[in-house]
């Protein structure tokens, strides 16, 4: 019995390895389109192997991984501001949250793919936008690092464009996240 535990664990440990590993080397990669509309919001495909790595191995990887990536962006590409990783971590978790809501309010979510999938982008959209709303709304008025010094009537102008900013991010990244999901589920005994 302590073999088992012990080869659950080393499978656990080593899955959060590969995932962060992978989301620090897109979050590292060119791989970067400014926002149209924000060209200081940046759009990136790092949070995909996140949400793929909490839909298949559960909140733990999920949260791991993400703080894995954070303290690495802490310490080497912080961005524009240097608490930025931090507002990351914020986006991420609170996504991460809102896609489990479907899975705590149904144990037993018996759904097509297509419902699946429309029920976690929802609840992840919901609660990231919700929730950066507010972080956003208390953070930016600080001076750097920790926001950029904002007068509250530009944080209200910046607010509609940073939600359309995590709607649209998350409107991407969770179908991706669980169709990776999906294709490893198919070839890999998890």
């Amino acid at each position: 019995m302590v073999i088992k535990h012990a080869e659950v664990n080393a499978k656990k440990i080593a899955v959060i390895a590969v995932f962060a590993a992978l989301t620090i080397s897109l979050n590292l990669s060119p791989i970067k389109i400014p926002a149209p509309y924000a060209p200081y919001l940046i759009y990136q495909v790092w949070e995909i192997p996140i949400v793929a790595a909490f839909l298949l191995y559960g909140f733990f990887a999920g949260i791991a991984i993400t703080i894995l990536n954070t303290l690495v962006l802490l310490m080497v590409f912080p961005g524009m501001l240097l608490t930025g990783p931090l507002y990351n971590l914020a986006a991420v978790i609170s996504m991460l949250i809102g896609i489990s809501i479907p899975k705590i309010i149904h144990k037993n979510l018996q759904a097509d793919k297509w419902t699946l999938v429309a029920m976690f982008t929802t609840f992840g959209i919901i609660f990231r936008v919700g929730i950066m709303t507010v972080v956003n709304w208390a953070f930016l008025r600080f001076p750097p690092p920790v926001g950029f010094g904002m007068p509250e009537q530009a944080i209200m102008m910046s607010l509609p464009l940073i939600a359309v900013f995590n709607a649209t991010l998350a409107l991407y990244t969770v179908p991706l996240g669980y169709a990776i999901t999906e294709t490893i589920k198919s070839h890999v005994r998890i």
